[in-house]
């Protein structure tokens, strides 16, 4: 079973940058789509971005664009979220997910999720 661990999340500033990353144990699937959801308390999950297994970007949320960046990290197997102006609506767990399928994986259904990392951004 593979296993995806993140890691970055903190507590921040208004204006600051965190860096997330995801270490998947395996290659997930055959060409996997990553991404990362967040859910803020009270709130449902939402898709944050999404990428091919290349890097390629395939999905950025409309509040992401221009902030966050979505990538593959120099490790192997990693995926990289850079979050820069960060704000306090940015608080929320942060999630990293695969699957074979990006229809499913936008919609939140994929079969591979890591346990989530929390951020923090104070105003």
């Amino acid at each position: 079973q593979v296993q995806l661990v993140e890691s970055g999340g903190g507590s921040v500033q208004a204006g600051g940058s965190l860096r997330l990353t995801c270490a998947a144990s395996a290659r997930p699937t055959i060409n996997p789509t990553m991404g990362w959801f967040r859910q803020a308390p009270g709130k449902e999950r939402e898709l944050v971005a999404a990428m091919k297994w290349s890097g390629e970007p395939i999905n950025v949320a409309d509040f992401a664009k221009g902030r966050f960046t979505i990538s593959r990290d120099s490790a192997e197997n990693t995926m990289a979220l850079q979050m820069n102006n960060l704000k306090p609506e940015d608080t929320a767990v942060y999630y990293c997910t695969a699957d074979r399928l990006q229809t499913k994986l936008v919609l939140g259904r994929g079969d591979y999720w890591g346990q989530g990392t929390q951020v923090t951004v104070s105003s």
